[in-house]
């Protein structure tokens, strides 16, 4: 059984850079642990499976009344390709199966508090502190079912496939005829027409096919009550006693809607971010972590893909990128200035800003104030232009900084470069 994922795409910016990386697509993603999922899914009467959390202290009070012919024993980390993992106390696997309870906890304690590692983790791995303990289904079946906000529709979309438990582009892609979309009116909803002719097309049969309309129902719910901007199923399966239960769940959330789903959006789980993203985060700032020597402050992002475009141009490499975004202040510069110094890759700094709503000068002062508490450990090359940019080099100037003023975007970029190697 696949881990159900949940993720927030607070925002979007795609940026093509040629040489240094194909596509980077730089998102804020609301984390939450696949129990946290579950059990968001059961708040809204969702068939899944019954499940426990124990956690480092293994307290065993929620295995009390848990009864299964079968359970799944699961890690809970952050990252796919838990059941291929393996242990830095070199126990193999974080997903097992047992039908002895009484192997429950040991299987627990060769996880917890131990650092799983997989394809999708860093190298030293992840500390699991917390393990789910799921009934684990005998599946007949699989389909797919997925409800989105589609601009097309110009809003929510019903997208059902009997070829559930597989790539859903490849289904559309070999095998159209699998694949039925349905626009939803949000005002409406998910009517019983609906949600039977749905039931019908996933090959539901008999008593199932009621039970598979009342779960399309009942997702739709979930789907409007949480401000949803995608809730995926894969698969939404058919078990061999009869049941209709959804294994693996895929939500995103609408990050506008922060404030009336703050219960969901406390649930955040942060310990596998970079903590420099973290921290620019808490800022409203955005860092990007790349694998070059160059640490880029910007504003925009579509100064942010034209700066690293210079530099790989002119022979250097990106290290990260720290997007100034609009109406920062000085605080936020000089916290920008320490985040991409932390990142030891960095041998040099370039910072190209393009100032509209951003003040040319709040950001001179934020680097000289930050500068002035901790003297730069790199060379600093700094082009500001647009607003208030005059004032703004009087102001690099008078400090007596050896910073690199320059106003041409070649240049500017060739030297940090230069200074980088």
């Amino acid at each position: 059984m696949a881990a159900l994922k949940t993720s927030k795409n607070v925002r979007s910016m795609k940026l093509f850079c040629s040489k240094y990386v194909p596509l980077i697509t730089t998102t804020r993603n609301l984390n939450l642990q696949e129990y946290h999922s579950k059990d968001l899914l059961r708040q809204h009467q969702v068939s899944i499976q019954d499940f426990r959390i124990l956690d480092s202290k293994l307290d065993l009070k929620p295995l009390k009344g848990f009864s299964a012919n079968e359970y799944v024993v699961k890690a809970q980390i952050l990252a796919g390709g838990r059941g291929k993992g393996h242990f830095d106390n070199g126990f193999k696997g974080g997903v097992h199966l047992t039908k002895n309870s009484n192997e429950i906890v040991d299987l627990a304690k060769n996880m917890l508090g131990h650092k799983l590692i997989t394809k999708q983790t860093p190298k030293e791995g992840i500390l699991v502190d917390k393990v789910m303990v799921a009934e684990s289904v005998n599946i007949k079946r699989e389909t797919y079912l997925s409800i989105v906000m589609e601009r097309s529709y110009n809003g929510a979309a019903l997208v059902a496939s009997p070829a559930g438990g597989m790539d859903i582009e490849a289904v559309a892609a070999d095998t159209p005829h699998l694949l039925k979309t349905i626009p939803i009116d949000i005002f409406e909803g998910v009517t019983d027409k609906v949600a039977e002719e749905v039931a019908e097309f996933l090959e539901f049969k008999g008593p199932l096919k009621k039970k598979c309309a009342e779960e399309v129902k009942k997702l739709w719910q979930l789907f409007s009550k949480v401000d949803a901007t995608q809730l995926e199923i894969n698969p939404l399966v058919e078990t061999d006693d009869g049941r209709v239960i959804a294994v693996d769940a895929k939500i995103n959330f609408d990050d506008n809607a922060e404030y009336r789903q703050k219960a969901i959006f406390a649930l955040d789980d942060v310990s596998g971010t970079d903590p420099r993203e973290r921290e620019a985060a808490a800022l409203n700032l955005t860092y990007i972590d790349m694998d070059g020597s160059i640490g880029c402050m910007v504003n925009g992002a579509g100064l942010a893909m034209a700066t690293m475009d210079l530099i790989t141009l002119s022979g250097g490499r990106p290290a990260n990128f720290l997007d100034l975004g609009g109406g920062v202040g000085q605080s936020q510069v000089s916290a920008a200035l320490r985040i991409l110094e932390s990142d030891p890759k960095v041998k040099a700094i370039f910072v190209n800003v393009f100032a509209g709503i951003v003040n040319c000068a709040t950001v001179a002062q934020g680097i000289v104030a930050a500068c002035k508490e901790n003297p730069p450990k790199h060379p600093l090359v700094i082009r500001l232009e647009g607003t208030n940019s005059a004032i703004a080099k009087k102001i690099l100037e008078e400090s007596k900084m050896p910073f690199k003023i320059i106003n041409d975007a070649d240049e500017a970029a060739k030297t940090a470069v230069k200074l980088a190697q």
